[in-house]
């Protein structure tokens, strides 16, 4: 009985090792993971995670639509208002796990800060960077100051993604993503190289007497020059900083990490709610003189898609480039003023908002 038992024992474990065998070659075949047809090393991509900060309207929604949209790419709406957020994703028919509205509030260091620890306890990747929030002030008459007492336009245009693209870059560096970008929003408002630009008052960061002490109104200018106060000028040189940042940051980090680095011009977006605090009038006459006697008027889902294009498209990794759009929606490198590229410039804007924002 026993070598009855023995024989039957040995045939069960042949037959078992035989449609082990078969299993395992019909895993392999079916795993979506491994491709044994494909070239060697080539994995599938894996989606990308994308942050994308004032995402609940304007340039930023319709940005965070088209990347949604392709399927490639989870999208962080990084937004003042949690709820605006969430109606504008589904108003713009944005699918339920396409997204992820999470709270950050530019104008406070602190709430830069607890967004940095909020998505890095979400355990997701951090492959893009979208800094495109913006405050617009130009009929302001008297500044308002952020949390930490600074001007508002350049404390939340400029600082409060200062800080928060330093914080980050830890997370960007640790992606696997093959191409990991930093895109910086710009504006031709602040590139005194073209007609736009020199609409006064121009940008002007002067010798940044202003920005070095505080920008609080009290022992220093509010301005970043440190001249009288102008709502619209504030917005100006907070986008001269931006490109200006870009650059640097290109300068110190792309060769050593590889990551792109860049910023851009959308195309003039006349009917955008940056433009909300502007005097109705303004507000009447812009869109159509935008569309009918500059040709430069750009729909916000149009401005989207190029946004996203800069922080996707695989044909545009060259990094430390400003973007620009010609009259055929083409893409390409355009030139910033003087000033916007001046490199001891952006070494001391560097340096002294790393003071500003408790960085040194």
């Amino acid at each position: 009985m026993l070598i009855v038992c023995e024989c039957f024992s040995t045939k069960q474990r042949e037959f078992n090792a035989r449609i082990g065998a078969v299993r395992a070659q019909t895993t392999a075949t079916a795993s979506p993971a491994v491709n044994r047809s494909a070239p060697e090393g080539k994995k599938t991509l894996r989606q990308g995670c994308v942050v994308v900060t004032g995402a609940s309207s304007g340039l930023g929604l319709a940005t965070a639509k088209a990347l949604a949209e392709t399927g490639k790419w989870h999208v962080i709406m990084a937004c003042r208002d949690f709820l605006k957020a969430e109606r504008a994703a589904k108003s713009a028919g944005m699918a339920k796990g396409s997204y992820t509205v999470m709270h950050l509030d530019l104008a406070s260091l602190d709430s830069v800060r607890q967004f940095v620890e909020s998505f890095r306890r979400s355990g997701r990747p951090l492959d893009v960077l979208v800094c495109n929030a913006a405050v617009y002030q130009p009929t302001a008459k008297e500044p308002t100051f952020t949390a930490d007492g600074f001007e508002l336009s350049v404390g939340t245009n400029h600082l409060g993604h200062f800080l928060l693209s330093r914080l980050l870059m830890d997370d960007l560096q640790k992606s696997d993503y093959p191409s990991k970008r930093l895109i910086i929003v710009g504006s031709i408002t602040g590139n005194t190289n073209t007609l736009a630009g020199n609409v006064p008052p121009k940008a002007n960061l002067g010798d940044m007497r202003g920005l070095a002490g505080g920008l609080n109104g009290l022992n220093s200018s509010a301005m970043i020059d440190g001249g009288d106060f102008d709502g619209a000028k504030a917005y100006k040189d907070s986008k001269v900083c931006n490109m200006l940042t870009m650059q640097e940051f290109h300068r110190r980090y792309h060769e050593e990490t590889g990551i792109t680095f860049a910023s851009l011009y959308p195309g003039c977006i006349a009917t955008t709610g940056l433009f909300r605090e502007h005097i109705p009038l303004f507000r009447l006459l812009f869109p159509p003189f935008q569309k009918y006697i500059t040709k430069g008027y750009v729909s916000e889902d149009e401005a989207g898609k190029r946004l996203a294009q800069v922080a996707a498209d695989p044909s545009l990794t060259k990094s430390g480039v400003y973007w620009s759009w010609n009259k055929d929606s083409a893409s390409f490198e355009n030139q910033l003023s003087q000033e916007a590229s001046d490199a001891d410039k952006a070494r001391k804007v560097w340096e002294v908002s790393e003071k500003l924002v408790g960085l040194a």
